[in-house]
C-alpha cells in the first residue's frame, strides 16, 4: 500500500467499487467516480498493481498525450477521502480492478487500511446483467450486517439475492470483513441484458439513489438524473424503428410489472447483438451530429 497520509477522519462509510466481473455498464464505478467529483474527494492512498495482476490478463493502457507522448496507465486501486459535512458523514472512497491474483491478501490491503481510518463500515457497489428493461425503474438487491442499514434496505423492498455460484472480488472482500469483524453493507442493481457493455447511467443512479437513502448521505444527485433520462430517451429512440426488438422490450416491461420491479432471477439471456449493434450506432450518429 502506497499511503501519502491518515487522514482524520469521524468513523467514515469505506465505498467502493471494482471495475470488472463486478461492474456491469461501468454502474457500480461510475457511481462511486461521481460520488469524487461531487464531494471533491482528496487521493491519499493506491495499491501496487504489481502484486495483484497478471498484466497478460488485465493489460496495462497505453495513450497518446500532447499530441506525441506515449503515456502508460496501470490498473489502479485508488483511495479518496471526504472529510464529511454537518449534514454529510465522512467517506473513503474506493475505486479499483478486480485483481487477477492473490485476493486474500488484495482483501487484507483494504481491510486493515479501513481499520485505520476508524471506519463504521465497509460498503461495495455492484452491478450485473440481467433481463432488466431500460424503461422501468432499477431492479436491485442488497444486504448489511449493521442491523440498521439492514432495516432502511427493508423498507426500500431492497431484499437479500438468492444467488449462489462463482464470485467476484466483492464477494471475497465481505468475507474478509466478516473475518475482521467490519461491519459491511452491499447493494447491487441490475441493468438490461440487451445494452451489453455500454455505460448505463440510469444504473449508477439507482445505487446512488439507495445509498443515498439508507446512509443518509444527502446527495443531489440532480445532474445524475438529467443525464440517466437522456439515456434512457436516446435507448428508446435507438430501437424504436426495429418491431422484434420492441416486442422483445415490451415482454421484459410486462414481466418486470407482473413481479413488482423485484431482481430478476439470474437466467440464460438471449443474444442481445442487433440491439447493441443499432444502440452504438446511434450513439455514435448522435455525437457526430453533436447531440
Amino acid at each position: 500500500m502506497e499511503l501519502e497520509k491518515i487522514p482524520e477522519l469521524d468513523r467514515p462509510n469505506v465505498i467502493a467499487a471494482f471495475q470488472g466481473w463486478n461492474d456491469a455498464g461501468q454502474s457500480a464505478t461510475t457511481a462511486v467516480r461521481y460520488l469524487i467529483d461531487s464531494w471533491k474527494a482528496e487521493s491519499f492512498a493506491r495499491m501496487d498493481p504489481e502484486e495483484y495482476y497478471s498484466f497478460t490478463d488485465t493489460r496495462p493502457q497505453i495513450r497518446i498525450v500532447d499530441g506525441s507522448q506515449r503515456e502508460l496507465s496501470w490498473p489502479k486501486n485508488e483511495f479518496y477521502f471526504h472529510r464529511g459535512t454537518e449534514t454529510q458523514p465522512a467517506a473513503v472512497l474506493l475505486i479499483g480492478t478486480e485483481p487477477n491474483l492473490k485476493w486474500r491478501s488484495y482483501c487484507g490491503e483494504i481491510t486493515r487500511l479501513a481499520r485505520s481510518v476508524g471506519a463504521r463500515r465497509l460498503v461495495t457497489l455492484g452491478s450485473l446483467v440481467t433481463d432488466a428493461v431500460h424503461t422501468r425503474p432499477v431492479p436491485l438487491t442488497g444486504f448489511s450486517t449493521d442491523d440498521g442499514v439492514q432495516t432502511k434496505l427493508a423498507s426500500r423492498g431492497i431484499t437479500r439475492s438468492s444467488y449462489e455460484g462463482p464470485t467476484g472480488i466483492v464477494g471475497a472482500l465481505h468475507d474478509a470483513c466478516l473475518r475482521a469483524e467490519l461491519a459491511t453493507a452491499s447493494v447491487w442493481a441490475a441493468t438490461p441484458y440487451y445494452l451489453g457493455g455500454t455505460p448505463n447511467p440510469k444504473t449508477a443512479l439507482g445505487l446512488l439513489d439507495a445509498l443515498d437513502d439508507v446512509l443518509e448521505l444527502h446527495l443531489n444527485l440532480g445532474e445524475l438524473r438529467i443525464v440517466a433520462d437522456e439515456f434512457v430517451r436516446q435507448v428508446s429512440m435507438a430501437t424504436r424503428d426495429n418491431e422484434e426488438i420492441q416486442q422483445r422490450i415490451r415482454s421484459l416491461e410486462e414481466a418486470h410489472d407482473a413481479v413488482g420491479g423485484a431482481m430478476p432471477p439470474q437466467a440464460e439471456l438471449p443474444p442481445a447483438g442487433t440491439i447493441i449493434a443499432d444502440l452504438e450506432s446511434f450513439l455514435k450518429q448522435q455525437r457526430d451530429d453533436g447531440g
